[in-house]
Order: C-alpha cells, then structure tokens, then sequence
C-alpha cells in the first residue's frame, strides 16, 4: 500500500507539473496575454493567415507530428508594404524562433523561400536585417529602414533562428542540437505543420537557401523534407514541392575548401596575394601532407582521433597564417573592422545586437519571457562548439546535392569572389567534382558572364538543373555587397530562367 500510495502521489506530482508547465507555456505571448491553443479535437487547418492576432499567439499542430506545433501571430515591423508575422517552432521543450514576410508582389501567388544563416550557431536576424530581408538596421536607435532589393520582392519568405540556442531560439531545461541531421527533422516537420494548415501555400514551390555553413545545412534539410514527403502522403496530407535549394558561400565540402585557401591567399584569384612570398612557399609545401591528413582520416575513412590531428595540422600551416594578415576573412579586400569574435568585421553586426535588445522591439515581436535578462547574440559559441565536437562539418554533404538532383531538385550555388572562408574556388572545386548523372554535362558547359543592366556581374556555368555563379565585388554576404545583383539572380531563378 505505502508503494503504491508513493507510487500515486509521484504520478499526481507529474501530472500537476506537467499541467503547470502548460498553463505556463500557454501564457507566455506578446503583452501578458494567453495563446490560444488550437486543434484540440481533429485537425482543422487555419487557412488564412489574416485571421491571428498582433498580442497572443495562435498554436497550430497536426496528429502526423505530435512532438511539433508553432506559436505564430502577426507582427507589423520591418515593411509596412507587406503582412509580417513572427513565432516559434515548439518541439516538446525546444524553441525555434522564426520571422515570415509576404511577397511585395503577389502573395496569393508567388514561391515560399526558407532561409537560414550559417556558423554554425548565427542567426537569421544576420540574413533578414543585413542582407535579404524587408528591412535593414544600420543605427540601432533609428530602428529599421526599408530595403528595396529584398528577397520577398517576389517570394513569401521565413528567416528562421536555429539550432536551438541561436538568436531567440531556446529549451526549456538546457537541451540541445549539435548535428545538422538532428536539426533537419524539426525544420521538415515545421514546414509541414505550417503548409498543411495555411492551405493557399499548398503546392507552392518551395525553395530552401542558406550562407556560409547553410551549406551544410541546406543540403540536408531540404533532402529530409523531400524524404519526408512520403509520410504526408501516406497521412493523406499535401507533399511539399520542393523546387531548389540555393546555396550562397557555403561550406558544403570542407576538404575542397581547406585546399582552396592556399589559392586565395597566395594567387590573384581573387585579389592580390595578402601573404607574403615565405608564408606562401611554406604553405604550399604543407598543403599535400595537410590533404592527405584530411583525406586517410576524414573523408575516405572517418576516424575522429586522427581527424582531429590532420584539422589540427592543417589550421596551423593553411589558416592561421591568414589569420595573422587581420584581413576581413569574408572580404579579403578589405581589413578586419573590430575584433572577429565582437564583430564578425562588421561593426553592424552591434547595431543589430542593440536593436533586438530593445523590450518594445522584442514585445512586438513576441520574445518568449524566459530571454527576457538574456542580450542578443548573433552567434552562438555554445551551439558552435557542440557542433564542433560532434564534428559535424566531416560529414559528407555533397552526397546530398547529387541525391536531390538525381529526384529533380535544382541547386544553385552561388559565390561572392572576395570571400576567403568559404570561397568561389572551392565551391567551383566541389561541383565540378560531384558524382551524378549530370556530373560530364556539368563539366563541358560552358562557364560565361552573367550580366545586369548591361553590366558583368560575374561568371556562371549551368546544366541539368545544377548552377555555379559568381559575383564579382561581393564578399561571404552577396546580398549585403551587392543587393541589386542578388535579388535579380534570385528572381530569374526563381522564374526559371538563365542566369
């Protein structure tokens, strides 16, 4: 008796916690009030976005994906010109924080972007009020300033914070993601939670893009939606039509890119060498012990151990020594503004930091309560570090871009040629590399200029779906160097044509 009364009392306890825990959760919104908890009963789509509200959140989830719903609601900021609209992905007790803006042109009609930065551990915040986004923050007091050259000039598109722990995103009791694969399978079901209950977005191309390590997580995202395309529709629901993903500076094969650091810091690839004439004979000499480290231990055999050991050989021969220049390492023709690990070299990075501090803004945006003593950060150390030691960057990510574009998913990887770290030469490298039924197509087109309004804008080779551009005078942030050749790339993909 005295066991199971302990036994009773300790399911009782559970349940009142668990209870509580949900009123709390239901309670945290815009302004003290309570979100509405939607679809209780069986599943009945939302349809129209119109209907949320601009102080509570509505809840909406799907019986396919018990573990998965999102907190949205209306958010007017950013671009007056467009509906705006800002939540959380909950998983169980992981947050992710997402911000989605309407297309400028035709809404009811036009494709859905999904975009995500890079680090790994940085925030989208860096994508939407830097780069692509609606708006952009140059002072933090003056709040933000429209940007004509955004991404949603012709397309719905998402900015979303992860993996939890980056930028708004949290977990409840100090959980954590530290593979691109274990981040991939929230993001497919939240795609899947949100199409299915705004049906006017139902069979819309979809397009998945990301920077710089969005290089590796693209990839993988976008091959677990369409993976997960066949559970929708055993479940009777509308598969996603993935179109493309679009990859800008990414890190998708870090063994091409660590060989191609030699080429940009020693040959006017780019721009005039930044090292010196003994720096660069020294590494040359140190580059093939360096790939053949990576390649034996990383690539064609993955042993962790001696993994670490060839990285280890290869940052202090191939990368420190650029380091040292104190160049921007995301534009080498320009020096580093500030500290690397405070401004990333962009002293805007700071500006935006402040801005997101500010409680009107993160009212208005519908922070969760719980940040409410936490400073914004563009990057998340925590979240890097656990990727590293989960060696996430190792793992074999081209595999798949060949796999989405032997199912009929377009690629287009596109570089800006003053970036080091995630440079035009490498990402060239792997994709002339890339095993797939297009791969001797690929090879033979013909690499050629590419131009707006009259003007070069770079250089570009394309065949059976798969398209490798350049732009000239941009660094790692295209769309940040250079906007109107940005948005007019992505808008002629985006319609099909050349570039």
């Amino acid at each position: 008796m005295f066991i199971r009364a302990l036994v009773a009392y300790a399911l009782a306890t559970i349940l009142g916690l668990v209870e509580a825990r949900s009123q709390e959760y239901l309670g945290t919104t815009l302004g003290g009030a309570a979100s509405q908890a939607y679809d209780y009963g069986l599943f009945r789509p939302l349809e129209d976005l119109s209907v949320l509200s601009e102080t509570e959140f509505t809840r909406l989830a799907h019986p396919t994906f018990p573990r998965h719903s999102v907190r949205i609601k209306k958010s007017s900021f950013c671009d007056e010109t467009v509906k705006a609209y800002t939540g959380y992905i909950d998983i169980e007790a992981r947050h992710l924080f997402f911000y989605f803006f309407e297309s400028r042109s035709d809404p009811d009609k036009d494709d859905v972007i999904f975009w995500t930065n890079g680090g790994p551990g940085c925030s989208s915040s860096l994508g939407l009020f830097m780069e692509l986004g609606p708006c952009r923050v140059t002072n933090a007091v003056n709040g933000t300033t429209f940007h004509p050259e955004s991404w949603n000039s012709n397309a719905n598109v998402f900015f979303v914070d992860q993996p939890i722990g980056v930028g708004f995103s949290y977990a409840d009791y100090g959980e954590q993601v530290s593979t691109t694969e274990e981040a991939a399978k929230d993001i497919a079901a939240f795609v899947s939670v949100f199409f299915e209950n705004f049906s006017k977005f139902k069979g819309r191309p979809f397009h998945m893009a990301g920077e710089s390590y969005g290089g590796r997580y693209i990839p993988v995202f976008a091959a677990e939606v369409y993976d997960q395309n066949a559970k929708l529709v055993e479940a009777g629901m509308t598969p996603i039509n993935l179109a493309s993903i679009m990859i800008g500076n990414g890190l998708t094969d870090f063994y091409s890119m660590t060989e191609s650091y030699f080429d940009l810091a020693c040959s006017p690839v780019s721009v005039h060498p930044v090292l010196d004439i003994a720096s660069c004979v020294r590494m040359k000499q140190a580059l093939p012990r360096c790939m053949k480290m990576l390649k034996e231990s990383c690539v064609d055999l993955f042993d962790s151990m001696n993994c670490n050991a060839g990285v280890a050989f290869c940052e202090a021969e191939i990368i420190l020594p650029f380091y040292r220049t104190k160049k921007n390492p995301y534009d080498i023709s320009r020096d580093c503004e500030g500290e690397l690990s405070d401004t990333l070299c962009y002293p805007l990075t700071k500006q935006i930091s402040t801005y997101l501090d500010f409680p009107k803004v993160r009212s208005l945006l519908g922070v969760d309560r719980s940040l409410a003593h936490t400073n914004f950060s563009s990057c998340s150390s925590s979240v890097g570090s656990a990727f590293g030691i989960a060696m996430d960057e190792f793992r074999p990510t081209y595999h798949y871009v060949s796999a989405l574009l032997e199912r009929g998913v377009k690629a287009l990887i596109y570089v800006g040629v003053n970036d080091w770290i995630c440079n035009h030469v490498g990402n060239e490298r792997w994709t002339l590399a890339l095993e797939w039924s297009g791969k001797e197509a690929f090879g033979v087109a013909k690499k050629r200029e590419w131009v707006v309004d009259g003007k070069r804008a770079g250089m570009t080779r394309s065949a059976k779906g798969l398209t490798f551009a350049t732009i000239d005078g941009a660094g790692h942030m295209v769309p940040y160097d250079k906007p109107k050749e940005s948005l007019e790339m992505v808008n002629r993909w985006l319609s099909g044509k050349d570039l």
